[in-house]
């Protein structure tokens, strides 16, 4: 048998060849997977007695194939005969794999396809082609197109084995069961044990979205050849799923920053004009009424992506969520659009069903999200189970200060320490992976989005010891810096933990009354500025219609041109005579408007006066015009305030990002360029701030941009908004005591941590021992019974156990800590029913390894090498909590 053959012309479409290929395969599968299994986890009985499949002497039918093994670099290898086993399965058998499945011309080793897996899992962005190239490279051959999709082919098909293997290996663990592993995957946050502390939330998540991993649509109409979905990820929620929510909030059109700001220097010269209402809105829409600084900067943020046309695009991206540890829970494809409310109330509605009570979730407009959550089809449950939601630690700086105060975690019992920013280490990551999947396929898309996920689950898995370890040391860390200040700042202010606790009490309930103005505050303001408006007129029209005492004529009188003798010059006339037409025009067009506006606002007064019960139309001298135009002034000037404060935010944020980590080129010089956009939007309105602060009585001192450009104390913008009810004697209001509320928040937050780590730490170290319990029993088992997922469940275990060890030598050093103050032994779960689907009975006690209850010191020695390594790694996560830490300082 040879597959040397002449090619016929295949006269069918992309599409045909790929579905007919892909039933083929299904058809192929299972004992294409038994072959695998046997090839690479071949039993110690097969090895010693079977002879060597490729050593059989010449044989009409064996097969000869063009092959590629990046290990030995052979050309060509020959198969022994299938005899009733298909060509795939013989190739297979052989560690060899067709890239397609009738009459394969070329083969691809596996262990080439599993190097080129590894490859990705831990270089997300290495291509197929690039790897492609590489072999060609060491084939001493140039690269063809044709490599790369025999490549692609296979390893698609790989992939596609060991997914199906993972599946039995989780069958035989009992992992297999509908959200296994959102409920089991992070054991710090679900492995409950019985009688410990009762918590204020029992997990916390963050959610996000993320424009990085689009994918371009089929141009001009075409059709796509592959057709195929991948459905076997439990990450990915289904788009019907999501789509339940997509009526539930409407489009609102953006709002401007505040009435009366028309101005074109109180606006961003960056800004877009205001979207015209959609069928759909976004996270923010759903709360109804004016919009809030926070949804405002929220909008403003997200104004760059609306410019865009989503068009070109099938996928814009995918909406994220993950467990405080950083193991993902849910992913939602954004299909065509930008970040709607649909894909949160997606997450949301999971969180629900799926992990009960008391689940605080972090978002980065998580103050207006709640709204809208309340005012879905998930607001009862969403009450029922005590959810809550809140903004992320750097995130939240951006929001009003009378937010921070109700949803920032600094200000949240019980969430330690948390940033909750764990979706921006994420995504920083996953970004690598824009560059393979944009004009990918959408199966070969999710595949890949899939695998990259895993990868980083088990990473997140292996992190979680020296996670638990370093939070544990800055919390303590923190208490040995702050709790000598906090005791000796309590005697020196003569305040007691209980005065703060009411002070903070005191400025939430003076923040959420700020700014809100009452229907007959509006009235009134309205009343003065239409009798501010009527006088202004009035004095207008006195200038038009006043008549001069020498003259006796109208100083606003229409001229005429005088007689003229002798030659004319009719070009100059006729130039004359049009411009004094122009005038008399414009003169006879004032007259009118300053006459019916004089109308319209005489009508205004007498309906005003009549709605506010005035009998006496009000005079600039009266106390009640003159208490409310002191305020029409304040309130320019907390507009003018406000609008300085969201250009500023903004441009914190950009600084921000132009000095992270993986920022490309292009987004880079992007962000310079609308930060000097920005700057001169800041001039503008630092020029009209210096106006409104001098027209108050007393006048505000004035800013320059010196000071602006440096400013970040963003919570002074709101003190400074309300100046009917002077807050500057009011104790929290004092510089002193506002840094002995912050230093007693962070130390309070440090305090809360070490509980939850003592909480998580046990349970991490009982589901470690639990697990190897539960392993031990199912190898022995499973190696009695002769069952060929042995081999699998043994590499499983393999890889676990050594994993379990790096976890269990950091919780090691972490018991060792002179201020541990939690139980350094394994406790009981609540239920655990990996171990109790285990026959005791059937296993023999000396089959049953020894607990892992401590790491090896090999373990410990080789960790102790590279923590400085472990540091360099994290650079990216590190220099985001940094600039968190150093802004939370600044503003909290």
């Amino acid at each position: 048998y040879s597959t040397s053959y002449r090619k016929p012309k295949d006269t069918r479409t992309w599409g045909e060849r790929v579905r007919r290929q892909h039933e083929h395969w299904k058809d192929l599968m299972p004992s294409i997977i038994e072959a695998y299994l046997a090839w690479r986890y071949p039993s110690p009985s097969a090895q010693t007695s079977s002879p060597n499949p490729l050593a059989s002497d010449d044989n009409p039918e064996d097969i000869e194939i063009a092959v590629v093994d990046i290990y030995d670099l052979l050309r060509t290898k020959t198969i022994p005969a299938p005899a009733e086993r298909s060509v795939a399965e013989a190739l297979v058998s052989a560690g060899y794999l067709c890239s397609t499945p009738i009459k394969p011309r070329l083969a691809i080793s596996l262990q080439t396809l599993e190097l080129l897996r590894c490859v990705r899992l831990f270089k997300p962005s290495f291509s197929i082609e690039a790897f492609a190239k590489l072999v060609c490279h060491y084939y001493c051959l140039p690269y063809r197109r044709t490599y790369r999709n025999a490549l692609s082919d296979a390893f698609d098909i790989y992939l596609a084995i060991l997914r199906a293997i993972d599946k039995r290996v989780l069958g035989a663990l009992g992992r297999d069961t509908p959200d296994w592993r959102v409920l089991n995957a992070c054991p710090a946050c679900c492995y409950k044990l019985r009688d410990e502390p009762e918590r204020p939330f029992s997990r916390m998540y963050c959610m996000d979205g993320n424009n990085s991993l689009k994918r371009m649509r089929p141009l001009g109409g075409r059709k796509i050849g592959d057709a195929r979905v991948f459905e076997e990820s439990d990450y990915f929620l289904p788009q019907s799923f999501a789509d339940r929510f997509a009526n539930e909030v409407r489009s609102r059109p953006q709002q401007n920053s505040g009435a009366g700001m028309a101005s074109s220097d109180m606006m961003d010269i960056d800004d877009p004009p205001p979207l015209a209402p959609q069928s759909e809105g976004d996270p923010t829409d759903g709360a109804g009424g004016v919009d809030s600084l926070c949804t405002k900067n929220w909008k403003a943020a997200q104004s760059d992506e609306k410019k865009r046309s989503w068009d070109i695009f099938e996928e814009t991206g995918i909406f994220a969520s993950a467990c405080r540890h950083g193991l993902i829970l849910w992913l939602v494809d954004m299909v065509r659009s930008g970040e709607l409310a649909r894909y949160p109330l997606a997450i949301v509605a999971k969180v629900l069903d799926v992990l009960g009570e008391r689940m605080i979730g972090g978002y980065d407009v998580g103050c207006s999200f709640l709204s809208t959550v309340q005012h879905s089809s998930l607001g009862p449950r969403f009450a029922e189970l005590h959810s809550r939601l809140c903004v992320n630690s750097f995130h939240g700086y951006s929001h009003d200060y009378s937010c921070q105060v109700n949803f920032h975690p600094t200000f949240i019992k019980g969430m330690g320490i948390e940033d909750l920013e764990t979706m921006e280490r994420i995504f920083s990551s996953s970004n690598q992976l824009a560059s393979v999947i944009r004009y990918a396929t959408a199966y070969r898309r999710r595949v890949l989005i899939d695998l990259f996920f895993q990868q980083w689950d088990i990473e997140k898995y292996l992190n979680l010891g020296k996670m638990l370890f370093d939070n544990y040391h800055q919390a303590l860390d923190i208490i040995k810096e702050l709790e000598i200040v906090v005791t000796e700042g309590m005697k020196s202010l003569g305040v007691t933990a209980a005065d703060l606790e009411r002070f903070a009490a005191e400025e939430r309930a003076y923040l959420g009354l700020l700014g809100k103005e009452t229907p007959e505050d509006l009235h009134e303001i309205a009343y003065v500025e239409t009798l501010q408006e009527y006088r202004s007129l009035a004095r207008t029209n006195r200038r038009f219609f006043a008549i001069d005492t020498t003259t006796g004529t109208a100083t606003a009188e229409i001229s005429f041109m005088p007689p003229q003798s002798g030659p004319t010059d009719y070009d100059k006339e006729t130039a004359r005579t049009r411009k004094l037409e122009t005038a008399t025009n414009k003169i006879l067009t004032d007259r009118k408007y300053l006459e019916n506006r004089k109308r319209e606002l005489t009508l205004q007064v007498a309906d005003f006066e009549v709605l506010l019960g005035v009998s006496t139309t009000w005079q600039p001298s009266d106390p009640a015009y003159i208490r409310v135009a002191k305020y029409i002034a304040t309130r320019k000037y907390q507009q003018a305030l406000s609008n300085l404060q969201r250009l500023i935010v903004q441009r914190l944020f950009e600084l921000h990002k132009l000095n992270l980590a993986q920022t490309g080129y292009r987004m880079r010089r992007n962000i310079a360029k609308n930060m000097q956009t920005r700057s001169r939007a800041i001039w503008n309105a630092i020029a009209t701030y210096n106006t409104a602060a001098a027209a108050l009585d007393p006048p505000r001192p004035k800013v320059d941009w010196e000071t602006v450009s440096h400013y970040q104390f963003l919570e002074e913008f709101d003190l400074l908004n309300e100046t009917r009810a002077d807050v500057r004697d009011k104790p929290w209001a004092q510089p002193a005591v506002r840094e002995l509320a912050r230093v007693s928040h962070r130390l309070a937050g440090a305090r809360d941590e070490l509980v939850q780590v003592h909480i998580e730490a046990r349970r991490v170290h009982t589901s470690i021992r639990d697990e190897d319990l539960h392993l031990g029993l199912l190898l022995s088992r499973l190696m009695r019974q002769r069952d060929p997922i042995h081999g699998a469940v043994l590499d499983y275990a393999t890889r676990r156990r050594a994993a379990n060890a790096h976890v269990l030598m950091w919780l090691k050093k972490l018991y060792q800590l002179p201020q541990f103050g939690g139980d350094p032994t394994p406790g009981t779960r609540i239920s655990s029913p990996e171990v109790a689907c285990i026959d005791h009975t059937d296993v023999g006690v000396e089959s049953i390894p020894q607990p892992l209850t401590e790491a090896s010191e090999d373990e410990e020695r080789q960790t102790e090498m590279h923590v400085g390594d472990d540091d360099e790694d994290e650079d990216v996560q590190d220099q985001l909590t940094m600039l968190s830490e150093f802004i939370g300082n600044l503003t909290v």
